[in-house]
């Protein structure tokens, strides 16, 4: 069994399900939003700002509706520069405990095999306490590379992104920006230049 990974950044899951399951995966502090129950509770809130302003915060949230919901709203009350977003790929089925599957059909956190939130977390940039990860550099693509590459403002862009973050493994409902945003965190500008072909303008 592989070792928990030891994280500087705290993680925060949306709820004690998804707690459990990063348990074995992540050696850190994990919170959970209580679902939708952040929006309401200041309380909890000024403890992800003071912990992303100490440690940082990685948000891994479901890949659903209702997990981009709870992420877009942490977008908006955290400081960017403090946050890092790991995501997990669309896998339809449903969860051991639950009688039936979500609305979407699609697996939460507390569903993922264990190396896929650890890949998550990884490919997210968690700053690993063991020394084992260096410092990845930022990937560099501009909202004028996606339109160039055809991934945004043009007719067939929604289904070529598509394409891309199933690649990717990532969840098909990123907008552009999010996209943009998720390519320049998870791949160093070498590792994007391959993965869109030598495309960019």
């Amino acid at each position: 069994m592989t070792a928990p990974l030891r994280i500087r950044e705290a993680i925060v899951v949306e709820g004690r399900y998804d707690k459990a399951a990063l348990a074995g995966v992540a050696d850190t502090l994990i919170l959970d939003t209580a679902g939708f129950g952040v929006f309401k509770d200041g309380e909890r809130l000024a403890l992800l700002r003071r912990l992303a302003q100490i440690r940082g915060l990685i948000v891994l949230t479901d890949p659903d509706g209702a997990g981009f919901v709870i992420r877009n709203y942490l977008k908006g009350a955290l400081p960017k520069d403090q946050v890092k977003h790991a995501y997990i790929p669309d896998v339809y089925g449903k969860e051991r405990r639950k009688r039936a599957p979500g609305r979407e059909g699609k697996l939460g956190v507390e569903g993922m095999p264990p190396g896929v939130l650890r890949d998550a977390l990884l490919r997210a940039g968690a700053t690993l306490l063991d020394g084992g990860a260096p410092d990845r550099p930022a990937g560099d693509l501009t909202p004028a590379d996606l339109f160039a590459l055809g991934l945004s403002g043009t007719p067939d862009a929604a289904a070529r992104r598509g394409e891309l973050l199933r690649r990717l493994g990532l969840p098909e409902r990123m907008t552009a920006k999010a996209l943009l945003a998720a390519l320049n965190a998870l791949y160093t500008p070498e590792e994007l230049e391959e993965l869109l072909g030598g495309q960019r303008h």
